[in-house]
């Protein structure tokens, strides 16, 4: 799908929470749940927030490589930047073995995300399994560096949906790239998307995005894995994974394909965010990015950044 320097994010359905608050498996929400207004908001037309679900000690979403018993098992863990690679891995079970049965999320049985540890890069992708349960997918990881890869599953009889994330690194010298100031409007392939709305920590907050083409709206978006848009979001700094789901989709008699497309996200704390929307009209996914903060959160201005080893540059 996407390409190594855009964005894309796995898509789908409705709103979503990190962890116990940004957990992608948590109340607002798994790829695949149906997205509740928040308290307060009739319609989805307010911007009522409620207090996040989960407890304080809730593991976000995508900072564990085993869940519950489930393990994402990458075959590599070292690649060579800039060069395609049929990357292998499998999510294995509790006995071990890789998991072959996996409930449909909007459309796939698997997503996989990417994302360097500076929050550049980002690839959505969607893997084909070659038999006995493990998946391959061509990936080209752009620049040296560390990336996490994350996977969102449903293991048939597992009742939430897991988001598992490994590192994966690209070998050479890291330098990485500071994170883009806050915008309210992205620019990709000649279209615009206007971010408006403001993450505020702990309670839901809606985000509409906006796109249009040479100063025109666009009103015929077409939908893209069940959905008129999806949007991913990284937590600067530990890369906890939110996968937030559009309000309403498409051929329900009430969402229209656009230039609008609506947003219920919760973030756990204050800090800064990268959003990535990927939308499609005619015939082609594009990503849009954002930066976003929430609460008193601040973009560190050309701050080093650890490499995901530990080790600060």
């Amino acid at each position: 799908m996407n390409t190594p320097g855009k964005l894309g994010v796995y898509a789908l359905g409705l709103a979503v929470v990190f962890g116990g608050a940004i957990g992608i498996g948590n109340a607002a929400g798994p790829i695949g749940a149906k997205p509740e207004p928040a308290a307060g908001d009739h319609g989805h037309s307010g911007a009522t927030a409620e207090p996040a679900k989960g407890g304080e000690d809730a593991v976000p979403g995508g900072l564990q490589i085993s869940q519950d018993g489930f393990t994402l098992n990458p075959r590599s863990t070292v690649l060579k930047p800039g060069e395609k690679t049929d990357f292998r891995f499998s999510v294995d079970g509790p006995d071990g073995r890789p998991v072959t049965g996996f409930q449909t999320l909007h459309g796939k049985r698997l997503h996989l995300i990417i994302a360097r540890r500076d929050l550049s890069g980002f690839q959505h992708v969607h893997p084909e399994e070659v038999g006995g349960g493990v998946w391959s997918v061509q990936v080209t990881l752009p620049k040296a560096g560390a990336y996490r890869f994350f996977t969102d599953v449903q293991p048939e009889g597992v009742k939430e949906q897991l988001t598992l994330g490994a590192d994966v690194t690209a070998t050479g010298d890291y330098e990485p790239a500071p994170l883009p100031k806050v915008e309210q409007v992205a620019k990709v392939d000649g279209y615009e998307v206007r971010l408006k709305g403001d993450l505020v920590p702990g309670r839901t907050s809606r985000l509409v995005l906006s796109v249009s083409r040479n100063g025109a709206p666009v009103t015929d978006l077409e939908p893209y894995l069940e959905a008129f848009g999806h949007l991913v979001a990284l937590r600067n700094g530990d890369l906890a994974y939110l996968h937030v789901h559009p309000d309403g989709e498409p051929g329900d008699g009430k969402t229209r394909p656009g230039p609008d497309i609506t947003f219920f996200a919760e973030v756990p704390s204050a800090g800064a965010y990268r959003l990535y929307l990927d939308f499609q009209h005619e015939g082609k996914v594009r990503t849009a990015e954002f930066t976003a903060t929430a609460g008193h959160g601040k973009v560190p201005a050309g701050a080093p950044r650890t490499d995901g080893h530990g080790h600060t540059h």
